[in-house]
């Protein structure tokens, strides 16, 4: 069953004029592989993450213990007391990464022009006359119906450009379809939050609202020289997102240039002060990063932390590990001890950024950190060397997203912080992130 914004403009069905963009979003999938390989789970409370007793983290709750208050990228042992009679694996990857790919073809069976964004989650072209005549939301239900046949399901949200298809996959969860007609975009989007916009932060969202400026309608309205002024070229880009006018292009991976650097990065609403909620952000910032270099098959040796103290006060620190890697947990211990030679207990942190480059064109030889026989000066020494169960659950971290982003990086100490973080911003580029 799909919901169509704004009915009363004119039929359900009517014919569609101009792009059609999709953005395919599997519910809450890593816990919906594991009821379906463990079909007694069904119905029960699952929670895919780190050990509690352990400082781990949730991965993916099912919704069945969404229900509880448990989420992702909560601290595991948080989400025990909410839910104490939650079922809790560590995840299996290759599992997720296999349901993955069976999902991926069931939309390039539509389509060639497919962008996959992250493990569970992708865009895809299906403007009529490109590759099909048929209608765009028949073509969605296939996608669906195909999906659902694997066991697992999927939102799905349709509109002429990627702005508006995530925020329309979002507005009918779990197994749902949302179309905007493209007539309809402006109208769509005038209503809501300047916040619900992939790029705008507490930050961003600020300035806008101190110049009384609270939704996307007011958004596209305001005179452009007043937001190129405040925002500078990303300026240009807000308000034809925000008027629904944004030329969205899907572009498969196969097609891009190879980054530099991929990176993630976390803004807080609240700064951070003690160890316990610093660590847990640099765990989650670390899984977002691991799961965008895994989704493009990279792997490097070079680590970049950026810490943000104040608007003023910025702060990033390099170093070089003996060996490729994209697992969360080194990137995330290598952070850790980063951390330490920029700051001090007590001092506040608004931002930070964990980045990878240095990629190897081979997979990594070996997810470990130096030992400190190997070390080299002015690198991060660690006398660890990941185990096959860390490996495991840096694998099952290969989440985000997603939000948004649900931005993918509107966490929060829930670590998608809804409530402490405003803006996660993934970044793949040319060069370190700074």
């Amino acid at each position: 069953m799909s919901d169509v914004f704004n009915i009363s403009s004119g039929a359900a069905h009517r014919p569609w004029q101009g792009c059609a963009i999709g953005l395919l979003d599997l519910d809450a999938f890593f816990a919906s592989v594991e009821q379906l390989d463990h079909p007694q789970w069904r119905g029960k409370p699952v929670i895919v993450g780190g050990s509690a007793d352990k400082r781990g983290v949730v991965s993916t709750a099912s919704y069945e213990a969404r229900k509880f208050g448990v989420h992702s990228a909560m601290p595991s042992a948080q989400a025990r007391r909410l839910c104490p009679q939650a079922i809790w694996t560590s995840g299996h990857f290759s599992r997720y990464r296999q349901v993955s790919q069976q999902v991926m073809a069931c939309i390039l069976d539509e389509t060639p022009l497919i962008e996959q964004v992250s493990i569970d989650e992708a865009f895809f072209d299906i403007t009529p006359g490109r590759y099909s005549k048929e209608s765009p939301e028949a073509i969605c239900k296939r996608i669906s119906q195909r999906v659902s046949q694997l066991g697992v399901t999927c939102s799905i949200g349709l509109g002429a450009n990627k702005t508006i298809a995530k925020i329309a996959s979002e507005r009918k969860k779990p197994c749902g379809l949302y179309l905007v007609y493209p007539e309809d975009s402006a109208a769509f989007l005038a209503p809501l939050p300047v916040e619900a916009m992939s790029g705008i932060g507490k930050t961003a969202a600020d300035k806008l609202h101190h110049l009384k400026i609270f939704t996307l309608g007011q958004l596209a309205q305001t005179d452009k020289t007043i937001i190129l002024k405040e925002f500078g070229s990303f300026g240009h880009t807000m308000l034809l997102r925000a008027a629904g006018k944004e030329v969205s292009s899907v572009t498969p991976f196969a097609q891009k240039d190879e980054p530099k650097s991929v990176s993630s990065e976390r803004t807080f609403a609240q700064d951070l002060l003690s160890p316990v909620q610093i660590y847990a952000a640099i765990d989650h910032v670390a899984e977002l990063t691991a799961e965008r270099l895994r989704a493009k098959q990279l792997a490097g040796h070079t680590i970049t932390l950026k810490v943000k103290f104040d608007f003023a006060h910025q702060k990033t620190v390099q170093t070089q590990l003996s060996s490729t890697t994209n697992s969360q947990s080194i990137l995330a211990e290598t952070a850790k001890k980063l951390l330490h030679k920029i700051w001090k207990e007590g001092m506040p942190i608004r931002l930070l950024g964990i980045g990878v480059s240095g990629f190897s064109e081979t997979a990594p030889a070996q997810l470990s950190l130096f030992d400190s026989s190997d070390s080299k000066k002015g690198q991060v020494q660690s006398n660890q060397k990941e185990s096959p169960d860390k490996q495991k659950l840096a694998e099952t971290y290969d989440h985000l997203r997603k939000r948004f982003g649900s931005q993918a990086l509107s966490y929060g100490h829930d670590l998608r912080f809804e409530r402490h973080t405003t803006d996660t911003k993934p970044t793949a580029g040319k060069g370190s992130i700074s």
